[in-house]
């Protein structure tokens, strides 16, 4: 028996068959885009989430002022102070027991009736400039503002001065020794300047 092949009935029915093999690929491509297009909303949104973040003050609820234009005050001023125990930190970003005093001095000082100048000057009275984020400029702060540019300046001048000294020391090097002459160019060297060549010898002159 000859082994038949399996024929459609119609050719309506491959087509069909075709469409309806498009239509699942197609919903399968566009559930793919769907997808990947979520994914995408989902991280601008987490990137734009995160730009907005800021790291957290750690003034605590019971040190705020209950007048806002001092609280305004007591921020701008904790944040020109720096933490004597953080160092690198201001008053108003660090969470040392030390800074929680300064800052409530602070608000007291600005709720005795005092000027920012005046608070400021009480603290740095008391604790000296290095209290201040910048130090102002005056006395010996002048060279603690100078001090890196002095470094570099110096640090400019002894590589220039280094260079030149190593610039005149290969001047003055002696060059290589020069290739000796060949007895040719010698011969030619001793005719030019009238000596005898050195084949010729005194002894050889016989006399007449």
């Amino acid at each position: 028996m000859r082994a038949r092949l399996f024929r459609p009935s119609s050719p309506g029915v491959t087509r069909g068959s075709s469409r309806v093999a498009a239509g699942l690929l197609g919903s399968r491509v566009t559930r793919g885009h769907e997808g990947s297009g979520r994914w995408r909303v989902m991280l601008a949104a987490a990137l734009l989430c995160l730009a907005f973040i800021t790291p957290a003050a750690a003034v605590r609820p019971d040190e705020v002022l209950p007048d806002p234009a001092q609280e305004a005050r007591a921020r701008e001023l904790s944040k020109e102070l720096r933490c004597m125990v953080c160092q690198n930190q201001s008053i108003d970003d660090s969470d040392a027991p030390l800074a929680r005093d300064l800052r409530l001095l602070v608000r007291e000082r600005i709720q005795q009736g005092e000027s920012d100048r005046e608070v400021m000057d009480y603290l740095v009275a008391r604790y000296g400039e290095f209290v201040l984020l910048r130090p102002t400029w005056h006395g010996a702060n002048a060279i603690l503002w100078l001090a890196p540019f002095a470094v570099l300046v110096v640090g400019g001048i002894g590589l220039f001065v280094a260079y030149r000294r190593r610039a005149a020391s290969d001047s003055l090097r002696p060059t290589a020794a020069a290739e000796p002459l060949t007895p040719e160019e010698e011969t030619r060297l001793r005719a030019a300047l009238g000596e005898p060549s050195s084949s010729e010898q005194p002894g050889d002159v016989t006399k007449v």
